[in-house]
C-alpha cells in the first residue's frame, strides 16, 4: 500500500483538515440517502493508501470540487479505479509530474504516512524497472507552460545535483535530504510545469532525474526505505523521459544497492542484469564494474560461488577500463578502491577471508571521500578480526569511528554497530577502547 500523496496535496490546496473532509463527506452522503460516520482517522487511512468504499471516492471529489470551484476527478485525488483505462492525468508524463511533485511536497512537510511507508516488494517493486526497459518510449516530452525553461535553468539543476551529492558525502543523508527536497519543491517543480521543446525537455528530465536520485539516496540513508524506493522509481521514470539509458542504469544500480540491504538478493541479481542488458553500449565501465560487483555480493549471499566469482572477474575487468573524464557526473561515486571493497564483502560471504583481506587492504590504501572511507575501514576491521589480528582490528575501528564524526547517517551507524558487535563478541584484549569510542558516537541523537 503506497501513501496517497495526490489526495494529501489537494487537501492542502483546498485548506481542509482531515476532520473537515470527513464531516463534509458525511454531509454529502446524507444528501444521497447514505448514513456515513467518518472521522479524521478514516481520512488518515485514506492518505496511507487505503481505498474508501462504495460511493465515497465520488463524494470526496464532489466536496473538493465545491471547495476549489473546479472539477476534481478520481485520478486527481489518486483514486482512479484499478484496471480501468487511465485518464490522461494518470498515464501521461504530465500526470507523473503531478504525482512526483505531490510526493516532494509531502516529504518537505514531513507527513508521517509518507516518511514511514514501507518499501514495496514483488510485482510493485519490479514493474518500474520493467516499464523503463520496455516500450513505449516518450515520443515527445515538450510542454506548453508559461515559464520558458532556459539553458541557465538546466545549468542550475546540474550544479545543484553536484552540490547536494558533495553535502551527502560529507555530512550524511539525514542533513542533506531536507535541503534537496526543499530545492526540488522550490526550483525543479516549477520548471517541470514550465514550457519547453522536446530537446530541452529531455535535458530537463535528465537533470531533474539526477537530483531526484540523490534525494532517494538521502532517504535511504535516513532509513526511510519506502520513500527512497519511490524517489528511485521517480528518477527511473525521468530517465526514461530523458532518453538517457545510462542514467536509467545508474538509478537501477541504486535499486540494486537497496535490494541488497533489504536482503532481496534474487531481485538484486535481476535488477543488475536488467540494467546491463537494457543500457547496452550506453553503460560506462564505472557503472558496469559496480553492477557486476553488487551482483557478486548477491550471488555470494545466495551461496552461488561460481556465479559470484564470474561477476567478480567481470567487475575487475570493467574497472580496468575506467577512464576519468569520460564518465558522467553520476558515476563519480565509483572511485578507485570501491570495487575492491565490494569484492571483499563478496569473498567474505564465500568464506575466503585471506583474499577478502587483500581486497579490503587495497581499498583502504586508495584515497576515497569521507563517507567511502568509513565503509572501507569498517570492512578491513571486520576482516582483521576474523583473521585473529585483534590489535590491528581495534586500531582500524578507532580510525573508522573518528572518520565518521560529523556525519548524520543511519547507514554509517549500522556499520559502527556491526563493527562494535564483532569487537565485543571476540573478547580480545584492547577492544574495550574502540567499543567505548563507538558508543560515544552512537549516543549522539540524530
Amino acid at each position: 500500500m503506497q501513501p496517497n500523496t495526490l489526495l494529501d496535496a489537494i487537501l492542502d490546496e483546498a485548506g481542509i483538515s482531515h476532520a473537515g473532509l470527513a464531516a463534509h463527506v458525511n454531509q454529502a452522503g446524507r444528501a444521497r440517502g447514505l448514513s456515513l460516520r467518518y472521522e479524521h482517522t478514516a481520512v488518515a487511512r485514506w492518505l496511507k493508501g487505503q481505498r474508501p468504499r462504495g460511493q465515497v471516492p465520488d463524494l470526496i471529489c464532489e466536496v473538493l470540487a465545491a471547495r476549489l470551484h473546479r472539477p476534481v476527478t478520481l485520478d486527481d485525488i489518486g483514486l482512479g479505479v484499478p484496471g480501468e483505462p487511465s485518464a490522461a492525468h494518470t498515464g501521461s508524463l504530465s500526470g507523473f509530474v503531478e504525482r512526483a511533485t505531490a510526493l516532494w511536497r509531502s516529504d518537505q512537510q514531513r507527513r508521517p504516512h509518507v516518511l514511514g511507508a514501507p518499501a514495496v516488494t514483488g510485482t510493485p517493486a519490479v514493474m518500474p524497472v520493467w516499464e523503463w526497459e520496455n516500450p513505449p518510449e516518450d515520443v515527445d516530452v515538450s510542454r506548453g507552460g508559461r515559464h520558458r525553461v532556459t539553458p541557465g535553468d538546466l545549468d542550475m539543476l546540474r550544479a545543484a545535483r553536484t552540490h547536494y551529492e558533495q553535502m551527502y558525502r560529507k555530512a550524511g543523508g539525514m542533513v542533506t535530504r531536507a535541503r534537496i527536497v526543499g530545492f526540488l519543491n522550490a526550483e525543479a517543480a516549477p520548471l517541470l510545469r514550465g514550457g519547453y521543446t522536446d530537446a530541452t525537455g529531455r535535458q530537463l528530465h535528465r537533470a531533474t532525474g539526477g537530483l531526484v536520485a540523490i534525494a532517494g539516496i538521502c532517504a535511504y540513508d535516513s532509513d526511510a526505505h519506502g520513500l527512497a524506493q519511490r524517489y528511485f522509481h521517480q528518477a527511473l521514470r525521468l530517465a526514461k523521459a530523458s532518453g538517457d539509458r545510462g542514467l536509467g542504469a545508474y538509478v537501477i544500480a541504486l535499486l540494486v544497492n537497496q535490494s541488497l540491504y533489504m536482503r532481496e538478493h534474487r531481485q538484486a541479481v535481476a535488477f543488475a542484469e536488467a540494467a546491463l542488458r537494457a543500457a547496452g553500449t550506453d553503460i560506462t565501465p564505472a557503472l558496469a564494474s559496480d553492477l557486476y560487483a553488487m551482483q557478486a555480493k548477491a550471488y555470494a549471499h545466495l551461496g552461488d560461488g561460481t556465479s559470484a566469482l564470474s561477476c567478480i572477474r567481470r567487475a575487475e575487468q570493467s574497472a580496468e577500463r575506467i577512464r576519468r573524464g569520460h564518465e558522467p557526473d553520476e558515476t563519480g561515486y565509483v572511485q578507485p578502491g570501491l570495487v575492491n571493497v565490494q569484492v571483499a564483502e563478496a569473498l567474505l560471504s564465500l568464506g575466503d577471508v585471506a583474499a577478502a583481506g587483500e581486497h579490503a587492504a587495497a581499498a583502504v590504501g586508495t584515497p576515497a571521500h569521507d563517507r567511502g572511507r568509513v565503509h572501507r575501514l569498517a570492512m578491513l576491521s571486520t576482516i582483521e578480526l576474523r583473521q585473529g589480528n585483534a590489535d590491528k582490528a581495534v586500531a582500524i575501528a578507532v580510525q573508522m569511528a573518528e572518520q565518521a564524526r560529523g556525519m548524520e547517517s543511519q547507514r554509517l551507524r549500522d556499520r559502527l554497530r556491526a563493527v562494535r558487535e564483532h569487537l565485543v563478541r571476540s573478547g580480545c584484549a584492547g577492544t574495550a577502547e574502540a567499543a567505548e569510542l563507538i558508543d560515544g558516537a552512537l549516543r549522539l541523537p540524530l
